[in-house]
């Protein structure tokens, strides 16, 4: 009767100890009041299904000198191959949680020496007691053993399980977060790469009218000579020869600086940057498909982070959940154990073994485990919200580019007009200059306002190449 009615007590407390568990979860109601929906795609629909996203970096770049330092980037880049480190980690966080749900076997194999005081309560016993009949306890005892021993926490509330899948969802998303810095790096290098040409470019403007205006230089002195033109002419135009000259030097420093950044980005020391800037303002610029907004969701590495993130988010509100339910445990135990080496192997008096089961609920911390589990809700809506701005960001990016490469080319049109315009504008001036009809000033403005529109104009072919990789960084392309 004693032992039924103990059992039963336990019994009783057991019982008790798991309600007041259930009874104290957090519902979920503030995610559910919130009634967040995470958009799966856009209202703006298209009839155009194609997409430059899908094309490879290699294939959408046609330079092949611009290809070949993509190339070096990708195999040296420090920061992507830090990257590739935090995927490796992430990886093996995966194998951590795959074995904790697993059981933990152990073999052990031990020795161990032992020698009590005879005026101690073990010395006593070994005194008054033999192992055998006429067989006393050796002085010192010696102590062998060698077993398994294995240990299993049930994963009832599938907590382990969840912990896996999350890091399975956080290790893919740092694989997304590799593909966004490809597509970041693929994306500065052409960046700087054009930029680089078009400095080549307004370099050799720069020496060009250079030319140009130290010959209109010599013709005042000559004008001068003949009284003609008067002496503050002449150091106008050396004046307007020095500026330039001066803009020489910057565009150089600009050039050196643009080539090491390159540098950078490719991993290696300053040098020269291997280029052709010859038909810079010649070359075509292909047409954009943009494709449909939706095709967002599937191209842009970003946008599939932040929703692995998400995906595994939610797994850790389960497994906060979790914490709160009591936990099942099983230990067991076999192996051989002696006092000496001799009679390790004979059994079954040297055979030992165990098997313990036990039930473990939390009681006393119960507040740490609420505030866990808020936290763990807060950070899912978190990435709710940080999802929903990934995705509207994408959308707004891709929205001005394309605007912003419609009103460049209608910009690159009158450019080239004013260019023409302006190139005639300096042989006039210097004709009516000789001819007297025109003040020098005029032929200084002229030349001032014809370099100017050729430099905004191979800035106008930069900025056109520069929204190319734009839109094609922005609809998640430069990473396949």
């Amino acid at each position: 009767m004693t032992k039924k009615k103990t059992y039963n007590k336990m019994y009783f407390i057991g019982m008790l100890v798991v309600l007041l568990a259930f009874s104290c979860v957090p519902t979920q109601k503030a995610i559910r009041d919130a009634n967040i929906e995470v958009p799966e795609h856009y209202q703006k629909t298209t009839s155009d299904t194609s997409n430059v996203a899908t094309l490879r970096w290699k294939d959408f770049f046609t330079d092949s000198k611009l290809v070949a330092l993509i190339d070096t980037a990708l195999a040296n880049n420090q920061e992507l191959h830090i990257m590739l480190q935090r995927i490796a980690m992430a990886n093996n966080e995966v194998k951590v949680r795959k074995g904790e749900y697993l059981p933990v076997v152990n073999v052990y194999a031990g020795a161990e020496v032992e020698k009590v005081g005879e005026y101690t309560r073990n010395g006593a016993v070994e005194q008054q007691l033999d192992i055998r009949e006429g067989e006393e306890f050796p002085e010192p005892l010696t102590d062998f053993s060698v077993g398994l021993n294995v240990s299993w926490e049930l994963d009832v509330w599938k907590k382990l399980r969840n912990g896996k899948k999350a890091a399975v969802l956080e290790y893919l998303s740092t694989i997304e977060g590799k593909n966004f810095m490809v597509t970041q790096l693929v994306s500065e290098i052409a960046n700087s790469y054009y930029e680089l040409l078009a400095l080549d470019n307004q370099l050799q403007i720069i020496e060009q009218n250079l030319e140009l205006q130290n010959n209109a230089l010599d013709m005042v002195k000559l004008q001068k000579q003949a009284a003609r033109a008067t002496q503050l002419a002449v150091k106008r135009f050396e004046a307007e020869v020095l500026k330039n000259q001066s803009n020489k030097f910057e565009i150089q420093q600009q050039i050196v600086e643009t080539e090491n950044k390159i540098n950078f980005l490719l991993g290696r020391y300053p040098q020269t940057i291997d280029r052709d800037a010859s038909d810079f303002i010649a070359r075509p610029i292909d047409d954009i498909e943009a494709g449909l907004p939706a095709q967002l969701l599937a191209n842009r590495p970003d946008i599939k982070q932040a929703e692995y993130e998400l995906e595994a988010l939610k797994l850790n509100v389960k497994m906060a959940k979790a914490n709160f339910y009591p936990s099942i445990g099983i230990k067991a135990g076999i192996g051989l154990q002696a006092f000496n080496s001799k009679y390790l192997t004979s059994t079954p008096e040297s055979l030992l073994y165990s098997l313990v089961g036990d039930v473990v609920s939390p009681l006393i911390n119960r507040n740490a485990i609420k505030a866990a589990y808020s936290n763990a809700n807060s950070r899912q809506l978190q990435a709710v919200f940080e999802y929903e701005k990934a995705i509207l960001n994408g959308y707004i990016e891709v929205a001005n580019t394309l605007s912003d490469i419609k009103n460049l080319k209608a910009n690159y049109d009158l450019k080239t007009k004013q260019v023409a315009a302006m190139t005639e504008a300096i042989d006039l001036s210097i004709q009516l200059f000789k001819s007297a009809r025109a003040e020098y000033t005029e032929v200084l403005m002229t030349q001032r306002e014809a370099l100017d529109s050729k430099l905004e104009i191979i800035e106008t072919k930069r900025d056109q190449y520069l929204a190319n990789v734009k839109i094609y960084q922005a609809l998640g392309g430069g990473w396949n």
